[in-house]
């Protein structure tokens, strides 16, 4: 890559790593609902004059139904689970459960017939989750298991939305898509919002959500076409892999999170499990598409 893809891309692999920081602290003040209808508004404010001056936006909306079904897999949905999540697990929990996005789309793609299960990827798959096995076995109380299970649907919504656009949305500019989805989320999560709206919040959770949607949402966005342009998709999708570590650093740096056993063995099986697990298989199978990017693009 160039000395500006580089750039791009350690930037991303931060600012993708962070959200569940700024989620953690956020949810502790505010209903997840709340945080989630905050930063897909005022993502969508943000995006919204870039995409109409791109004219962006009208290609999105006149394929209203995959973009629905977009944003409902990959925004309203795995935002709100994910937020619910955070109130019970800690930020890097939540960070390196979230590394199975890989996992899933590969098998999500077999079971379409669009790859095969080679030697390599039957041991990534397998090793990626065994790690999840055991952060979940060593880490996380019985009571806290629908919480695990929130952040593992939030990881298939994830993995299915960048199918979606591969499959539905591929002729679409995709900062029209973006932009579209945020507000068709906020939309959705608006009717729900007043109901659940905190009587005051202090600065620190409230710069949270502002900071998911400038930082992580709007600006992430940006960078992360400018590295697509850059490097191209594949490498882009490298993001995937840094972003736990992020995530697992700023957990215990910042909110002083444990170093618990099952990070230190499940944290290096997931991400050496993605990689395997996602490496194209020898022999391809037949009508495979153009390649998918796995990364959860919308975090």
């Amino acid at each position: 890559m160039s000395r500006r893809g580089w750039i791009l891309f350690l930037a991303l692999s931060v600012i993708w790593g962070v959200p569940y920081l700024l989620i953690r602290i956020a949810v502790a003040e505010i209903d997840p609902l709340v945080v989630a209808f905050g930063r897909t508004t005022l993502g969508a404010l943000l995006l919204l004059p870039v995409a109409l001056r791109a004219n962006a936006l009208a290609p999105a909306f006149r394929n209203w139904k995959p973009l629905l079904a977009f944003t409902l897999v990959e925004i309203n949905g795995p935002w709100l689970l994910l937020g619910h999540a955070e109130t019970r697990l800690t930020s890097s929990t939540a960070g390196l459960l979230i590394a199975i996005v890989p996992l899933i789309a590969a098998v999500i793609l077999t079971r379409l017939g669009h790859d095969r299960f080679g030697a390599r990827r039957l041991l990534g798959l397998g090793l990626g989750f065994a790690g999840v096995a055991a952060l979940v076995g060593l880490d996380i109380h019985l009571d806290d298991l629908p919480a695990v299970g929130a952040v593992v649907l939030t990881s298939i919504g994830y993995a299915i939305g960048p199918i979606i656009i591969d499959r539905k949305l591929g002729g679409v500019p995709p900062l029209g898509v973006v932009a579209a989805s945020l507000i068709l989320a906020s939309l959705l999560y608006a009717p729900f919002a007043p109901f659940l709206w905190p009587h005051e919040v202090s600065l620190a959770a409230g710069g949270s959500v502002v900071a998911l949607a400038l930082f992580c949402t709007a600006t992430a966005f940006l960078l992360f076409f400018a590295l697509i342009a850059e490097a191209g998709p594949a490498r882009a999708t490298v993001i995937t892999y840094i972003n736990p570590a992020v995530a697992l650093l700023l957990g215990v740096i910042v909110l002083h999170e444990p170093l618990t056993a099952g990070m230190a063995i499940g944290f290096p099986l997931v991400i050496l499990g993605s990689i395997l697990g996602t490496s194209k298989s020898k022999v391809p199978a037949s009508g495979t598409p153009r390649e998918v990017v796995t990364s959860s693009a919308t975090e």
